[in-house]
């Protein structure tokens, strides 16, 4: 492998500039959904139908998503993410000049391509120049953006459409592109393996398709934009080509998207385990949009500044994240913390539209603090102890698996939504109606304790800075494992 390390003095620079493309991503995926019915107004076209540039951004990026890191290590992961944000930014442009909606959806496909090879290619840059001592510190700038973009999405969004036009929403993109472009060529050192394996194209085939065909219908479950028959054949077909997919691993050597990194129990427990956790911070921004504008009857700019107090807070735990892991330790923080995350999920469905703003904001504001240390903690931990070699693999695996559950998230909070609704016998949103599947959302988020709880003590202990425990007997005979 080629890799030259991070100096001390760009050591800190470059994980914020993929943090801040990170942040570009998130922003722009959330905030174009506050913008369709001026969209579709200016287009003169059904807001419906404009649910296609959501669903067509998120597809590309469910496509080449497991060509990602294969590309990195072929390329150089310097190459690729720059490649990337001027895709990135250039088809923002094309987005922003759209007449019509066939236009705006492939302008969307192409900022997809971009979408997928940003993110995962940023991360493998940190995994693989960053020493495991200072990972931490690195991945709070990862962690933060993916955070604060969904929530602050919706005000940006409200505010750019009230007071201006629509098309901005893209080019706000182009300088935050062009800066990326200009430090990532000052800044970023090269990192590329010697010995990558030919592209494995059918599992590229059978991995892409099937994740774009489940994340495409959970996407569009219960909007209304195509037939449920259709949206249930796409979820179960997709389903079958990840099941192919499963099989075609067993007779290839190495696959493009490769399993035996859930052999290691901390890249175990963190995803299979994180799946249940990100579930209901995927599923937060919809349910608090829902619940403040349709349940509280507040407009989109008021509702989306007060979750922005959830960003807020996610910004606090940066500056006490390394401090609390390094005390504690992964295990106890990811065990204790998933009972405070789930006990905040729980409490806002107790929010009323008579329940005063400064407490719901109090309690956005201290949720998004435990959130974001769950999501530093739960993407850290991750590529502990998996090798330098397998680190692109890794990469790709997790972000496969993160893209799948933001869409479950969005899905099954949509989904139980309308069963709340339905068992009140109701045709539109009531207050009342959000509060139960806050209630199951906290649930299915405590269940990841039964992944954390069998970590060893001393899990990440190399990452975290903490000093190694001394295992008991039975620790030392592997319950330490997934």
């Amino acid at each position: 492998m080629k890799t030259v390390g991070l100096s001390a003095a760009t050591s800190s620079i470059v994980p914020f500039i993929i943090g801040s493309a990170s942040f570009m991503q998130q922003l722009d995926s959330t905030v174009i959904a506050t913008a369709l019915p001026s969209i579709a107004e200016s287009m003169n076209d059904d807001p419906i139908r404009l649910n296609l540039a959501i669903t067509s951004y998120l597809l590309a990026v469910a496509i080449f998503i497991p060509i990602s890191g294969w590309m990195a290590d072929k390329f150089g992961a310097r190459l690729i993410f720059h490649s990337a944000i001027l895709i990135f930014t250039l088809s923002s442009v094309l987005c922003g000049l759209s007449e019509s909606l066939p236009m705006l959806v492939a302008a969307r496909m192409l900022q997809g391509v971009g979408g997928a090879m940003m993110v995962p290619v940023g991360r493998l840059v940190i995994l693989k120049t960053v020493p495991k001592a200072d990972l931490v510190r690195a991945m709070t700038y990862l962690t933060v953006p993916a955070v604060i973009g969904p929530i602050l999405g919706p005000p940006v969004g409200g505010f750019i459409v009230t007071y201006s036009s629509w098309r901005w929403i893209f080019f706000i993109n182009v300088p935050i592109g062009i800066l990326g472009i200009v430090l990532v060529s000052l800044l970023m050192r090269e990192v590329k393996e010697d010995d990558v394996p030919p592209l494995d194209f059918w599992g590229f085939a059978l991995a892409g398709i099937g994740l774009a065909s489940v994340v495409f219908g959970l996407e569009t479950l219960g909007k209304g934009v195509i037939p449920n028959e259709a949206i249930a054949a796409m979820i179960l077909g997709g389903a079958g080509l990840m099941a192919l997919y499963f099989r075609h691993v067993r007779d290839i050597d190495r696959p493009i998207v490769d399993l035996q990194v859930f052999r290691f129990p901390t890249f175990y427990a963190s995803v299979v385990g994180g799946i249940l956790s990100r579930i209901g911070m995927g599923a937060l921004p919809f349910l608090l949009a829902m619940l403040l504008q349709l349940g509280f009857g507040l407009d989109a700019f008021t509702a989306g500044l007060i979750t922005f107090a959830s960003a807020a807070g996610s910004l606090t735990m940066k500056f006490t994240v390394r401090p609390i892991i390094r005390k504690f330790g992964f295990r106890r923080v990811l065990i204790w913390n998933v009972v405070i995350v789930s006990g905040f999920f729980a409490s806002y469905a107790a929010f009323r539209d008579t329940t005063p703003h400064g407490l719901i904001i109090l309690g956005l504001l201290l949720g998004g603090f435990f959130r974001s240390l769950q999501f530093t903690s739960l993407n850290t931990l991750m590529y502990a102890d998996v090798p330098q070699p397998l680190m692109s693999r890794a990469s790709t695996v997790a972000s496969m698996i993160q893209q799948l559950t933001q869409s479950i998230g969005i899905g099954l909070a949509g989904l139980l939504l309308h069963f709340s609704i339905y068992l009140r016998g109701g045709t539109s949103i009531e207050q009342g109606d959000v509060s139960p599947v806050f209630l199951v959302i906290a649930a299915i988020s405590l269940l990841s304790l039964f992944f954390f709880l069998p970590l060893s003590p001393n899990a990440g202990a190399e990452v975290s800075g903490r000093r190694i425990q001394p295992l008991q007997p039975k620790e030392q005979n592997g319950t330490g494992g997934a």
